[in-house]
């Protein structure tokens, strides 16, 4: 097949058109811009002849029917939404490419055995309501009504408000549940969001298992008091023992640099925040992730650890609570393994690699065989204005795709060109 990498790059255009800012791309989760950005997914799938649906998670789900419709469909997929100020290619880059790979198969007059997907989840980022991947949980049977009642924006418009304007219910989100539907493969084609792939000159990245977060609210509580009268040796300081501690969670981490595990301390908050008052509370929020459970649980031990000498040193008390802890994800070994070979029958280097960052195809790997492919990020930056991937690396990895994909349908008929029978 030949795909054209400037159609491609043209799509990706017309998509991010749809919630482009002057501080970048802004397609919030079951928005008007992400509905656009999906209407226009639907209404290029029609033009293909492909059956079309979007389900009760407002999932898009687009099949071009193969010979056999007793056999699993292979499937690809990813997000159209974005997090705020966001970038051109994170998510959508992924449904594009599947996109392109039909458009191909539809040009060249190829038929395969089994039916080809094409799937854009809702929902994947996590800055609208503070929960990620909401639209292959749903799809995978992996939330809760209550959990679903509770999310809410920044502006305080609940998920259920939120999904009417597309004409959804929240009642009826469960249903989007397929975890029974056989499927005989799925791939996700993703920026890496980071260097290694650059680090190490590789123009792939096979990913071997998705890290899960681990999260931790912490409290400290000092003693306020006034900061010119308050000796040194008589504070009680909040922010110096989240100071200490914070420390501790990098040196943590850096122990198990060896298992890629990562922590952060991305949210401090003091008070009553004066600066005439010495800090009497600070609460932190931490985040570790690993693919390594043993090594993450290290982590947090040594957290603990050096909060109990704080408390000692500093006077002040600490209490920490685990508010999130998810199971990392191990990718396919089969489908990893396939990939690998697909990479050298094609001739484009490759690495085995674990994903830092959380992706719809982790949902899909407890239910199908599933493989989670990188390309490139430049400067290892994502979820950023600024965010770029060579067109070349996006090419290498639809080439990649589209072998493996085919590989998987299997390949019955190849045909004439089509482009007068679909108007493409």
């Amino acid at each position: 097949m030949h795909v054209k990498i400037s159609r491609v790059m043209e799509t990706l255009q017309v998509i991010n058109q749809m919630g482009e800012t002057n501080h970048g791309i802004e397609r919030l989760a079951y928005t008007l811009e992400e509905q656009q950005a999906k209407q226009y997914i639907l209404k290029e799938c029609k033009k293909l002849g492909m059956e079309t649906s979007v389900d009760a998670a407002g999932n898009v789900i687009a099949k071009l029917p193969g010979t056999d419709p007793y056999l699993p469909a292979v499937a690809i997929g990813s997000h159209l939404d974005t997090v705020y100020s966001g970038g051109r290619y994170d998510g959508a880059l992924g449904v594009v490419a599947g996109l392109e790979i039909v458009r191909t198969m539809v040009e060249e007059g190829i038929e395969t055995a089994h039916s080809v997907e094409l799937i854009a989840f809702a929902c994947e980022e996590s800055s609208r309501f503070n929960f990620a991947t909401l639209g292959s949980k749903a799809m995978t049977g992996k939330v809760d009504q209550e959990t679903l009642e509770e999310l809410q924006d920044k502006d305080g418009i609940s998920l259920r408000n939120a999904v009417v304007n597309q004409g959804l219910e929240l009642d009826q989100f469960l249903s989007a549940n397929r975890k029974n539907t056989p499927l005989k493969a799925f791939y996700e084609l993703h920026i890496e969001q980071g260097l290694k792939l650059i680090d190490e000159k590789k123009s792939v990245g096979i990913v071997t298992g998705v890290a899960a977060p681990l999260r931790l609210a912490i409290e400290i509580e000092g003693r306020s008091s006034h900061s010119g009268t308050t000796g040194m040796t008589q504070r009680k300081d909040a922010l110096l023992s989240a100071s200490e501690l914070s420390l501790a969670v990098e040196k943590a981490a850096l122990l198990e640099e060896d298992f890629g595990t990562v922590a952060t301390v991305g949210v401090l908050e003091l008070a009553p925040g004066a600066m005439n008052v010495v800090p009497g509370y600070a609460s932190l929020k931490v985040d570790i992730r690993s693919t390594n459970v043993e090594s993450r649980n290290r982590v947090l031990n040594r957290i603990k650890e050096r909060a109990e000498l704080l408390e000692e040193k500093r006077g002040t008390t600490i209490s920490m609570k685990v508010i999130q802890e998810d199971q990392p994800v191990i990718m396919d070994e089969k489908g990893r393994k396939s990939l690998a070979k697909t990479c050298e029958d094609v001739g484009v280097s490759y690495l085995f690699m674990a994903s830092g960052a959380g992706h719809d195809a982790m949902n899909m790997a407890t239910c199908w065989p599933s493989a989670l492919i990188f390309v490139p990020s430049v400067d290892g930056l994502s979820h950023h204005p600024d965010e770029f991937t060579e067109e070349k690396d996006i090419e290498t990895g639809l080439k990649v795709l589209e072998a493996e994909v085919l590989k998987q349908a299997v390949i019955v008929s190849k045909g004439e060109d089509q482009h007068a029978s679909t108007g493409i």
